[in-house]
């Protein structure tokens, strides 16, 4: 033991490093752990919705999710995979997903889309923009019929203000998701105030969570990178 101890005060420096590394380590594993203990238990929660029995005459409720894989660097695509997928699928939904590659596709998108109970967008905050702006350039048909439709929002972002704001109990980026998409099978909502600004010749922008524009809006997006 007298060794031990001289050795470590011998090399500090090393024997500091190695005691941080350890430490950090310990966190990491043990952040991982309770990420997987929210995974279960969300599967668990879901899977009690799947197993009620319905009429078999009654269809399936659909769910069509449009998901943004560049948010979140790229990474939104194997988070909704990992987190929110087992999550829908257990509850008994027959969901579609579809991808957006490019800005302007979820208007496209949403023409000619088939009938659906559910529209679920999984992306980050500019995803939640384009999509309730595109709804809002539909023909008005279109968009009486789509106003009837419950809208859900799956953060896949790295910094979703919007599910700071609905789900401000939530630690961290696991837990928003499993909450997100666990209250969308439950059927809450949330009233949001939706701002529309017009310009004389651009189309209308809208804003859901806040508003940054200038040399605010320039910053953040740096700040970001």
């Amino acid at each position: 033991m007298a060794k031990v101890l001289a050795t470590l005060r011998n090399h500090w420096k090393k024997s500091t490093f190695g005691a941080c590394l350890l430490g950090w380590g310990g966190h990491w594993l043990y952040g991982k752990h309770c990420d997987n203990l929210l995974r279960r238990a969300a599967c668990q929660e879901a899977q009690a919705f799947g197993n009620q029995l319905i009429p078999a005459t009654m269809p399936l409720k659909k769910a069509t999710v449009f998901l943004n894989p560049a948010a979140c660097k790229g990474k939104a695509g194997s988070l909704f995979e990992k987190n929110a997928a087992p999550i829908l699928h257990l509850s008994g939904l027959d969901v579609t997903v579809v991808k957006t590659d490019y800005e302007g596709q979820a208007k496209k998108l949403l023409e000619l889309m088939e009938n659906t109970d559910l529209i679920i967008i999984a992306g980050g905050d500019g995803t939640v923009q384009e999509l309730r702006a595109n709804v809002n350039l539909l023909s008005s048909c279109v968009q009486a019929a789509f106003s009837k439709i419950p809208i859900g929002f799956i953060p896949l972002g790295k910094t979703c203000t919007l599910s700071h704001t609905l789900f401000p109990e939530s630690t961290s980026q696991v837990q928003h998701i499993t909450n997100a998409t666990l209250a969308i099978l439950k059927g809450e909502t949330v009233p949001l105030d939706v701002l529309q600004i017009k310009g004389e010749k651009e189309q209308p922008v809208f804003a859901v969570s806040g508003l940054r524009w200038g040399s605010y809006r320039d910053a953040g997006v740096k700040a970001s990178k």
